[in-house]
């Protein structure tokens, strides 16, 4: 073997011990990072094991401070309760004793002012005596003399008494007498004539209209109400008010177009419809009524005449009881319809006596 073959052996020989070297430092390495992260394994488990049993610590440690304070509450509860059972009974107690105290303070002082009374009462109930004694004989001599001074004042008053009353009486016939003269030339002379009242022509007219549309005779009554600014007032047969209503709207001679007022009236032994007619055409008003029976008010709408009459109406049906034949929508509205009765008749009484 020549050198360049030792040379080329020792080469290959080093080469070789080189990277057997380079693979066992690569193992070690390898093995260190192994067992390091082993032991970063290791100790993450033990860090997690660790904090679970901080936590379990921490939940003890609370469990045991709840139970505890729970046990010194009740413990201070019983301890309030002991104490206030004994300060009651000890207030109660004191209540007593003052009480006991009072009322032995209250007899003692009851015993020494009767006592003391009756020590007073003997020469008290003498002089007191005395007193009224000296009192009653006054009143007596006071009585006595009182007696005497009327006795003398009738005996000198009497004839003067006797003149008045002869006076008094004289004075009160001459004034019937008078009087009794007054009246006899009053009933003598004649009454005063009446004046006519200046709307009785247009009452005429109204009648000789009325006349000539109907060939019976449809009037109960006919007068001017001088109580009331004079108007002219017609009383129509309940059969015929209607038929007389329509007139008086119809007829171009009345015209009568707007109604102001109607209203129903008991009077105990019938019961009657007040209507008041206008007519803007003429200025001219009348006054048209109609009286039917009480135990069964009936009477015609005028409602489809006039409408304003509609509602005026209702409310003569809601106080009154008073039916409206033909009315579009005969209600009450004031009371409800299960109200029993009839508040503005003259025998009304209230079912439900609270109301």
């Amino acid at each position: 073997m020549d050198e360049k073959d030792k040379e080329q052996l020792k080469k290959e020989a080093a080469e070789k011990a080189r990277a057997a070297a380079q693979r066992k430092r690569e193992e070690r390495e390898k093995k260190k990072e192994e067992s390091h992260d082993s032991v970063s394994e290791v100790n993450q488990t033990k860090d997690d094991v660790t904090s679970n049993q901080d936590l379990e610590k921490q939940k003890a440690a609370a469990a045991a401070k709840a139970k505890a304070a729970a046990i010194a509450k009740k413990k201070a509860k019983e301890t309030k309760g002991t104490e206030t059972e004994l300060t009651s009974n000890q207030d109660l107690e004191k209540q007593k004793a003052a009480a006991a105290a009072k009322a032995k303070a209250a007899a003692i002082a009851k015993k020494k002012a009767k006592e003391t009374k009756g020590t007073e009462t003997e020469p008290t109930s003498n002089q007191d005596l005395e007193k009224q004694k000296a009192i009653a004989i006054a009143k007596a001599k006071a009585a006595a003399a009182a007696k005497r001074k009327a006795k003398n004042a009738n005996e000198s008053g009497d004839s003067e008494k006797a003149k008045a009353i002869a006076a008094a009486k004289a004075k009160a016939a001459a004034a019937a007498k008078a009087r009794g003269k007054t009246t006899q030339a009053k009933e003598t002379e004649e009454p005063e004539p009446i004046t006519p009242s200046p709307q009785q022509p247009i009452l005429d007219r109204y009648l000789n209209i009325v006349k000539e549309h109907y060939k019976e005779d449809i009037l109960e009554d006919s007068y001017i109400n001088r109580m009331s600014k004079h108007v002219p007032t017609i009383v129509v047969k309940l059969e015929h008010y209607y038929s007389l209503a329509l007139l008086f709207k119809q007829h171009s001679g009345l015209h009568f177009e707007f109604l102001s007022e109607l209203h129903g009236t008991d009077f105990e032994t019938y019961m009657e419809i007040y209507v008041h007619l206008y007519s803007f055409k003429n200025k001219q008003s009348v006054a048209l009524k109609v009286k039917m029976d009480r135990e069964n008010p009936r009477v015609d709408s005028i409602a489809t005449i006039w409408p304003g009459a509609n509602w005026p109406e209702c409310e003569a049906y809601d106080l009154l009881g008073i039916q409206f034949t033909n009315h579009p929508d005969l209600h009450r509205i004031m009371l409800g319809e299960d109200w029993v009765g009839h508040p503005l008749r003259k025998d009304y009484e209230p079912y439900d006596v609270e109301v």
